[in-house]
């Protein structure tokens, strides 16, 4: 499984330090929704789906969490801990956010408006998916 990550650039001087993001330069698509999660309780895991044709980037902007992404043949974990570090994640592919540190803030950008059609929330279900694209 290919994992990407993006190391955004700091502009940042005695009065601290600022990260820009933008649209199809350091995220690789149109920004069309964002999102965050935050007050994530200890041991709760979240996430649990995979998407048809939505794309993401992650940023934890505070603290730390863990990503584990499977894309039905080979599963990862990818560390969350520094606001300048974004996780690219493409469609098709199993997501579940986990070990989340008490002041996290985990940041989402999506190229698409929320769509629950979009969503595949059965892991069986993913697996026969992606299955299917890979005989296409």
């Amino acid at each position: 499984m290919k994992i990407t990550t993006f190391d955004f650039e700091e502009h940042g001087d005695d009065r601290g330090i600022l990260i820009s993001l933008e649209e199809n330069k350091n995220i690789p698509f149109d920004i069309h929704r964002c999102y965050f999660m935050y007050n994530t309780q200890p041991g709760v895991r979240r996430g649990f789906h995979a998407h048809k044709t939505l794309r993401q980037v992650l940023v934890c902007v505070r603290g730390s969490c863990k990503i584990l992404l499977d894309d039905g043949t080979e599963k990862q974990v990818v560390p969350l801990d520094q606001p300048n570090k974004g996780l690219y994640i493409t469609a098709n592919t199993w997501r579940e956010m986990f070990d989340f540190s008490e002041d996290a803030v985990l940041m989402v950008l999506a190229d698409q408006l929320y769509d629950e059609a979009d969503y595949i929330r059965n892991y069986d279900a993913f697996l026969a998916h992606v299955s299917k694209k890979s005989e296409e």
